[in-house]
């Protein structure tokens, strides 16, 4: 792939051997909104036997539960309910939307470049379906900041990644810290009842989506590892130490960047990590987000067969920062 600027975005003229998705109608009842999200939040393999990575079970059965929970709603009915002053500007004010429009948009573009490379089809297929997906979910940031008067950076034109494979590892393991963060804090902003439960029920599909990213991606990665040949192999652990460094790097402070106009835009990488005074009044520590992180991760993929690896890595860093954090004295 060159530094080939998109003007649009189309998933099949990418891919030409994927098809995209049916929808639900346009108005669907809410026996049909229930039975999707339950869907999708559910699935266990008929398959018996272990799910060796590298196998063709593995990837078989793993690309069967991508496609198999995909949630059909359409961005252009959801719901967007009317705020109240304060919750409004509750929302507004959040230093989030530029870079989670802008996030999707590069997402969408790097899964569909690398999902190009891959020969086998199922994974092919699945990879394809995750940068449709991410599509939708920029469709759906697009919506609600129009529906709230939100004021957004021109964004940049998009351009293929020159290094297909960098691109979607950094992308898929951005997500993996992302999701971990935003499943607490998303938790934090329905307790808090500064939301309405409407506005939360609206991106409940979005979140379980994200969760069903990250196992995909999880799992594709344990599945492209057991394809490489030893010298291979070490490349790659150097290539994934790399971007490591680089997404930590990039979530030291606020990263910089261009919008359309060519002006310099700043962005906050790593509201997913201190967000949580944004979006509650409640005095929620370090300690306590991790634990609720740790609680809303397992809850998320508890409904999914478990022979299907987890993202390991920020539930493993939470639970070894957790060992030097303290319980929070209650004043007497």
């Amino acid at each position: 792939m060159s530094d080939q600027t998109l003007e649009s975005f189309d998933v099949e003229r990418l891919i030409p051997d994927f098809a995209a998705p049916l929808l639900a109608p346009l108005s669907p009842g809410r026996a049909a909104i229930e039975a999707a999200e339950v869907n999708t939040r559910h699935w266990i393999s008929d398959a018996e036997g272990p799910f060796t990575p590298g196998s063709e079970i593995h990837v078989r059965e793993t690309c069967r539960m991508f496609c198999e929970t995909f949630n059909p709603y359409r961005p252009a009915v959801l719901d967007w309910p009317t705020l109240d002053p304060q919750a409004r500007e509750r929302i507004v004010s959040l230093p989030i939307w530029d870079i989670a429009v802008q996030t999707e948009g590069k997402a969408r573009l790097r899964m569909a470049a690398y999902a190009a490379t891959i020969a086998e089809p199922h994974m092919r297929n699945a990879l394809a379906l995750n940068a449709w997906e991410e599509n939708r979910h920029k469709d759906v940031l697009s919506r609600m900041v129009a529906a709230y008067g939100i004021a957004l950076a021109s964004e940049a034109p998009y351009v293929l990644p020159r290094d297909v494979e960098w691109a979607y590892l950094v992308t898929g393991f951005s997500e993996c810290i992302d999701s971990f963060f935003a499943f607490g804090l998303f938790e934090i902003a329905h307790r808090s009842g500064l939301f309405p439960p409407e506005l939360i029920d609206t991106f409940e599909p979005v979140m379980q989506e994200e969760c069903r990213h990250i196992l995909l991606f999880a799992n594709w990665l344990a599945w492209h590892r057991a394809q490489l040949s030893w010298w291979r192999r070490i490349a790659f652990e150097l290539e994934v130490a790399a971007v490591w460094a680089f997404l930590g790097w990039e979530r030291i402070g606020l990263a910089r960047s261009m919008d359309a106009d060519g002006n310099e835009q700043k962005q906050d990488n790593n509201f997913t990590v201190n967000g949580a005074r944004a979006v509650s009044n409640a005095d929620i520590d370090v300690r306590d987000l991790m634990l609720l992180c740790l609680q809303e991760n397992d809850m998320r993929f508890s409904g999914y067969d478990v022979r299907l690896l987890r993202p390991q890595t920020m539930p493993a860093l939470a639970r070894f920062a957790l060992r030097f954090m303290h319980e929070k004295k209650v004043a007497t």
